[in-house]
């Protein structure tokens, strides 16, 4: 059995080139010939399991270095800016953006924030004005996607907040009354649960100076204690969030309070499911959400969000994506800690199994996807629902995915009788129509953006568009 060969042999040197080795030191520890290991350096050779686990030990490293999810993200954001009509991107072959993240591995990463940086900008430039009293104007922007990439920037893991939830439940149970007395014997806080009408339709109201926290009637148990652990993570954890969010160098104060309302989100999340015995249960029950969410008493959002964490080095889970969309197809939550490739604008693909869910509510859902670079993912969906009234008031639906690389499919119970070893097996999809190039789907909303649309009037096709790549003859 081979590794995927893409850009491992540019890691492989890096390894050792960091050691000061030759090439033939190194092969020579590894029991090849040096002329064998400079194939591999070039990707001319695969790396197979055998030599991987011999380089791990020889050069004592964590096999996920050699783990090519991070480059693939980076390799598709790339594409994504090379291809973007208002920069006369004239689309960059895939091969060749691979070629630019192993060669310049930290010249890569600056071309995407500089990407990033212009896309903020120029929304920052065309975002809609609103009118204010005196006859004054206010653009508005939202810095949603800085926030996002602050978090995916990370792998959604924070060992800081992991320490201080580690650290308050050393000394008391992550239940509910708990939390409650801790709030009230530590902080002086006191807890309410009120009306809706109270409320006025919020779920919560805390207010720092008398100390109250409100909850509404309509939460549930878990949220209630979700609630619960979030305030004391404001409180007992503000040191951790705010040094994450000073290291991330963000550039509005609306991205800055997104993201300290994320890091309370994780640090609530760390307390209701510590750690260790949420990971070592995940292991047992084989990532078995039904399971989870009645042991620790958490809702399926929760444990799905939860297991997308778990990236603590030398104990980590299966690396997942998590993603959350409504039934209009608005991704409202995403993070990616399994090379899954996230469109940054513009909707996720209309063949990926989170939208199907909706035509099943509450039934988990599984596909196995495969996307137009040949990576293949085995992912799971199901629907959850949301109120914030009683009878009369309309539920919000969501849909909720997790998924993660093939080849740690066979550890979650989902992927129980399903043949997972065919290539050809599974579902195309891609990170979304502007950036697909499958040309026969006909679900594809949009024409690829470095491609050049060709109409026919006297041909209709499987695909409502026809397209050929810029530079290429006409039919």
């Amino acid at each position: 059995m081979a590794i995927r060969r893409a850009l491992l042999g540019s890691k492989v040197r890096r390894l050792r080139q960091e050691r000061n080795l030759t090439q033939t030191a190194m092969a020579a520890r590894l029991g090849i010939s040096a002329s064998y290991l400079n194939l591999i350096e070039h990707d001319q050779r695969p790396l197979t399991v055998g030599l991987l686990l011999k380089l791990g030990q020889t050069l004592g490293i964590d096999l996920r270095e050699l783990s090519d999810d991070g480059e693939r993200r980076l390799a598709a954001t790339l594409g994504e800016a090379f291809s973007d009509p208002e920069l006369g991107g004239q689309g960059v072959e895939a091969d060749e953006v691979r070629r630019l993240v192993a060669s310049a591995p930290n010249a890569a990463p600056v071309i995407a924030r500089l990407y990033r940086a212009w896309r903020l900008a120029r929304e920052d430039a065309a975002a809609v004005s609103i009118d204010l009293p005196g006859g004054r104007s206010q653009k508005v922007a939202l810095p949603t996607e800085e926030a996002r990439d602050f978090f995916e920037a990370r792998a959604n893991h924070f060992p800081g907040l992991e320490q201080a939830a580690e650290t308050m439940l050393a000394d008391m149970r992550p239940g509910h009354r708990e939390l409650e007395q801790r709030l009230a014997r530590r902080h002086g806080v006191t807890v309410e649960v009120a009306s809706v009408a109270a409320l006025a339709g919020a779920r919560r109201r805390y207010d720092p100076q008398s100390r109250h926290l409100v909850l509404s009637e309509i939460l549930p148990r878990p949220s209630r204690s979700f609630h619960l652990a979030y305030q004391l993570g404001l409180l007992e954890a503000r040191e951790a969030i705010e040094a994450a969010v000073q290291s991330a160098r963000l550039t509005t104060a609306e991205s800055g309070n997104l993201v300290r309302v994320g890091l309370a989100n994780y640090f609530a999340g760390a307390v209701l499911m510590p750690y260790g015995p949420f990971l070592a249960s995940a292991r047992e029950t084989r990532y078995d959400l039904a399971i989870l969410t009645r042991r620790f008493d958490v809702s399926f959002e929760q444990a799905a969000h939860r297991l997308a964490t778990l990236q603590r080095p030398g104990d980590s889970g299966v690396p997942f994506f998590f993603v959350r969309a409504d039934v209009a197809g608005n991704v409202r939550k995403r993070f990616s800690a399994a090379g899954f490739h996230f469109s940054r604008f513009g909707g996720a693909c209309a063949r990926f199994i989170l939208y199907e869910t909706f035509s099943s509510p509450g039934m988990i859902r599984t596909q196995v996807a495969r996307m137009p670079d040949g990576s293949r993912f085995f992912c799971f969906a199901r629907t959850i629902e949301t109120t914030v009234g009683g009878y009369g008031s309309p539920p919000s639906r969501f849909a909720i995915s997790l998924g993660c690389d093939i080849a740690r499919a066979a550890e979650l119970v989902y992927a129980d009788g399903l043949d997972l070893g065919q290539e050809e097996a599974g579902t195309d999809i891609g990170p979304g129509c502007r950036l697909c190039e499958r040309t026969d789907c006909p679900q594809r909303a949009f024409p690829p953006l470095h491609h050049r649309l060709l109409v026919d009037e006297d041909v209709k096709g499987v695909s409502p568009y026809a397209f050929a790549r810029h530079g290429a003859p006409s039919a």
